[in-house]
């Protein structure tokens, strides 16, 4: 394929998976609004303190994953079909043998914790255990949906996958409304309603794919080197996704330690806010990935860093457009959106916002290194950077620090983070970090500057209202989109846009 028909794939993926996270996105801000209000604050925080100590055994499913997109992506890569059904039947395998691990896990060593270690009300203890077992049911049910997942995106169905994305978002919404009638205990029934959701997209998953692929329909086939090989991949993957999980999950089940249950609501909400807006990011990250791997495969590696610096740069600028008006009206948007604002949410929501701009610039270079299949070293880096956020919360908390510090920690650690792994993206990739300092540091570093001129102008001479608020997120769009086209983007990409624009303008004066 050519490169220009992988470009406008990219493109047309996109548009599907934003068609997608918008819609997602809304229902997803709605529904936390109704649940948040439904429960109340202290059940809200216990939901979120309890399935963190479910989502902590994430780790498992993330690194597994990771193995199982790049091993399918990979043999697309090459064409090989037969390979392709070896790998995706391995990888069941795998995941049936993962869900067992996990599940005596959890129901030990979860069950033991959550009754003896967290900072959960007496009278919610029972309530609580029934979230851990709802969470667990639910999280192997998506942990078996992850090899048919990964085909549906290493094959760039990207419109079946939005579909499904989209249905499983309005079956929550659904639950938001059987939530609301429920006559049984509110966090108990919501627990429940989600197991059912997740079984519902499992099976959605599993039928769109043995339709649509060949290789997806499993028969037990095993392949010791293969399945050792899978293995290892995840072994080794398992230590950075580790990290992650640390500094999402761990951090939850600290805060409840030190902090209780109110103010795990409001990381909760935090979290809900950071995931919208991160969803529109991943879904240009979705997009771009296979065509990264892909690149590997077939050794294109001049498109494939070409792919990781535009990708880091434009993933970025989309995350600063939508993240501004949302940072300076943090107070104002929370109060709008929520009926109840627990204390800490509205600098949780700014500090997290920052975090994840800083995070995303690392997501292209993540993929890179996952396809050269050769990940020890990253690995074991990443995990031993990027888990000092929990160690450094663990002693700021003890230390006596507020609970915002842990974001603090994140946005330092990480910045850590990202300059480790240029280093060892030159190492496995040959990768030139002269070229990223380029084409991402130095032109995401003025944009930004200058795109907090206007907001801040408009918030410190309007009070806050809703049309304040309205002319925040308008002015800020087109300030920072001038900015980005002026400052942030290459002479080519600037022809490209005014290509784009003057055949949009021309065929709106065609059919006018």
């Amino acid at each position: 394929m050519s490169i220009q028909l992988d470009n406008k794939q990219i493109a047309r993926n996109t548009l599907f998976l934003y068609f997608r996270t918008i819609l997602i996105m809304l229902v997803t801000l709605y529904t936390s609004r109704v649940v948040l209000n439904t429960l109340g604050v202290k059940d809200y925080g216990i939901y979120n303190a309890v399935g963190g100590v479910v989502a902590m055994f994430a780790v498992l499913t993330g690194a597994l994953s990771s193995a199982i997109s790049r091993y399918i992506t990979y043999g697309l890569g090459k064409g090989d079909i037969e390979h392709l059904k070896l790998i995706f039947c391995t990888s069941v395998n795998v995941q049936v043998l993962l869900s067992i691990i996990v599940f005596i896990l959890c129901e030990v060593v979860g069950v033991w914790f959550l009754n003896t270690q967290m900072n959960i009300p007496p009278e919610r203890l029972n309530a609580a255990n029934w979230v851990l077992h709802c969470s667990l049911v639910t999280f192997i049910i998506n942990l078996l949906s992850v090899p048919y997942n990964a085909c549906i995106i290493a094959h760039e169905h990207m419109k079946a996958f939005a579909y499904i994305s989209i249905l499983d978002a309005l079956l929550k919404l659904l639950v938001v409304y059987m939530l609301i009638i429920s006559p049984w205990d509110k966090l108990i029934s919501y627990a429940i309603l989600l197991v059912g959701v997740a079984l519902v997209v499992r099976v959605l998953y599993g039928v769109y794919c043995v339709y649509h692929f060949s290789e997806t329909k499993y028969v037990f086939m095993h392949d010791k080197k293969l399945f050792q090989e899978m293995l290892t991949f995840a072994g080794w993957n398992f230590l950075s996704n580790g990290a992650s999980v640390l500094n999402t999950q761990g951090i939850n089940v600290l805060i409840n330690m030190y902090f209780g249950v109110i103010v795990n609501s409001a990381r909760g909400i935090a979290v809900q806010v950071e995931g919208a807006i991160n969803l529109l990011v991943n879904s240009f990250s979705t997009a771009i990935t296979p065509q990264i791997t892909k690149s590997y495969a077939q050794n294109e590696k001049q498109r494939m860093f070409d792919l990781i610096c535009k990708g880091a740069r434009f993933s970025f600028f989309l995350l600063l457009i939508l993240s501004l008006p949302i940072m300076f009206e943090a107070e104002y948007v929370l109060k709008l959106w929520l009926k109840i604002v627990p204390e800490h949410t509205v600098m949780f929501v700014r500090l997290a916002l920052v975090g994840i701009m800083v995070t995303t610039l690392g997501n292209t270079g993540y993929t890179a290194c996952m396809a050269t299949g050769n990940i020890r070293k990253y690995a074991v880096w990443m995990a031993l950077v990027g888990s000092m956020v929990f160690f450094f919360t663990w002693i700021a908390f003890k230390l006596g620090s507020p609970v915002e510090s842990t974001y603090i920690i994140y946005v330092v650690v990480y910045i850590a983070v990202q300059i480790v792994r240029l280093l060892i993206m030159r190492e496995l990739l040959n990768f030139p970090i002269k070229l990223f300092v380029q084409e991402v540091i130095l032109r995401i570093t003025f944009p930004v500057l200058f795109s907090l001129i206007v907001p801040s102008l408009i918030i410190a001479f309007l009070p806050a209202s809703f049309c304040r608020f309205v002319f925040v997120c308008i002015a800020t769009l087109i300030s920072t989109s001038l900015i980005i086209y002026k400052l942030g983007i290459t002479s080519s990409e600037r022809l490209l846009v005014q290509r784009k624009m003057k055949f949009v303008f021309s065929k709106m004066i065609r059919k006018a």
